[in-house]
């Protein structure tokens, strides 16, 4: 069985929440930032319904391929979803909760890139 690095399940996420519909799509890489994870992946979506949607699809379609979150949290708000595959923690976001914590601010050190429906682009870099 081929063997995932951390940056191809991180895109794979974020293509699986693209196709869903998932908005703003970023990948933070947090490998020099924090011992927690290498990737940080951030959606938005503009509703809990939405944001129910997004984070089962990931769910589903990677435990296809036999990977399973280590833990979920805010399946009973789902105004911010939690997803912590390990190495990658997928952040799915209500679009006014996103903007009030600033996770992109907060990690302002975290090189960026967004993520759009044909490629990955580079929106920062680490100084």
């Amino acid at each position: 069985m081929k063997k995932t690095t951390s940056l191809n399940k991180a895109k794979r996420i974020a293509r699986l929440a693209s196709e869903k519909k998932g908005e703003d799509v970023l990948l933070m890489d947090m490998k020099d930032i924090s011992a927690m994870c290498d990737w940080f992946v951030l959606v938005s979506a503009n509703s809990s319904r939405m944001i129910n949607a997004i984070s089962r699809f990931i769910q589903k379609e990677l435990s296809n391929e036999s990977i399973k979150p280590l833990h979920v949290e805010g399946r009973l708000n789902h105004l911010w979803v939690l997803l912590d595959y390990e190495d990658v923690v997928v952040h799915i976001f209500d679009k006014q909760i996103r903007d009030f914590y600033g996770l992109e601010q907060l990690w302002t050190g975290a090189p960026k890139k967004r993520f759009g429906s044909k490629c990955l682009t580079k929106t920062s870099r680490k100084s």
